[in-house]
């Protein structure tokens, strides 16, 4: 579910086949709730995502078996990186984006539409280990997207007396997500001066596995998988297009388009992703966008326009 502004070179041409690429790809993780809440009914988020990265790297492992020759270069700034993309961006980001979804707390779109917050955590995490430059006005766009924050989080309202209605759980735990998820982009990249996107990948989920197994066997909750051959079966069918559809079939999808899409068609593109979670949340889960929302959501993609539109110069 990481959204990446990482590609070097773009073309100069017109929108075209890319564009489209890039809007297919955001539009699956838009239905990634779709799968994901429905599995929460029998298992817990570690649950959850522990399967879901097991099946990943059973896709994931003949790719890894055929670029081994590139484990011999991990040294340990390589190891760290690595393990920040598997355990931060790939283990934690994942279990508490499932808790934001099982939280109860807030809204779904709201959850959702923090995703877009991603960037903006890389360009600060960038500029903090990569040394690269800010962007032109970031200050000022910063604020426009804390402010765009505020409106999904809290709409209209002031958050005044209780400290627990200032605190909205769910909304926490997908910014904390999205911090995680922004920070692998950064790692990714450092990453992908010395080793293969499909090895980075392949090692992602297999070093994301010792974490969620003890995460798994540490909270001691039961396997409470359905007992019937149907809903077993339904589960089961449930979990594999969780991993391959908004999982793996999402991110090829995303990073061939991106590799062919300027930034600022690009970041238009991913309005696909917001849009389709939207429509998912109404149609299925009966969730309406608010207008406090929606106008948080256009500060949001605001500011990240106006950055985009400067790794044109």
């Amino acid at each position: 579910m990481e959204n990446v502004n990482t590609a070097l070179n773009y073309s100069r041409r017109r929108v075209g086949t890319g564009f489209w690429f890039v809007v297919l790809g955001a539009a699956l993780w838009g239905a990634d709730p779709l799968f994901r809440i429905q599995l929460l009914k029998h298992l817990t988020s570690a649950q959850i995502v522990l399967l879901e990265h097991v099946l990943l790297f059973l896709f994931a492992a003949p790719v890894l078996w055929s670029h081994r020759n590139e484990l011999k270069a991990i040294r340990i700034k390589q190891a760290a990186a690595l393990l920040f993309i598997s355990w931060g961006g790939s283990a934690i980001a994942s279990i508490l984006f499932t808790q934001a979804l099982s939280s109860g707390s807030g809204n779904l779109n709201a959850v959702l539409l923090l995703q877009k917050m991603q960037p903006l955590f890389a360009i600060i995490m960038a500029r903090l280990i990569l040394r690269e430059a800010l962007p032109k006005y970031f200050s000022g766009l910063i604020v426009l997207a804390i402010a765009g924050t505020y409106l999904l989080t809290f709409g209209w309202t002031l958050p005044i007396g209780d400290f627990s209605d200032f605190i909205q759980i769910g909304s926490l735990l997908s910014l904390g997500a999205a911090a995680l998820w922004g920070g692998s982009t950064v790692m990714g990249r450092y990453m992908l001066r010395s080793m293969k996107y499909e090895t980075v990948t392949s090692l992602r989920f297999m070093l994301a596995l010792p974490l969620l197994f003890l995460i798994t066997s540490s909270e001691g909750a039961p396997w409470t998988l359905p007992s019937s051959t149907g809903e077993l079966t339904a589960t089961t069918v449930n979990m594999l297009l969780q991993a391959l559809v908004p999982g793996l079939l999402s991110l090829l999808l995303y990073y061939r388009g991106l590799s062919t899409t300027k930034a600022s068609f690009a970041t238009l593109a991913e309005l696909s992703f917001p849009m389709v979670a939207v429509l998912v949340n109404w149609i299925v889960f009966k969730q309406v966008i608010t207008m406090p929302q929606f106008v948080g959501f256009i500060f949001i993609w605001f500011a990240l326009f106006v950055i985009s539109r400067q790794q044109q110069d």
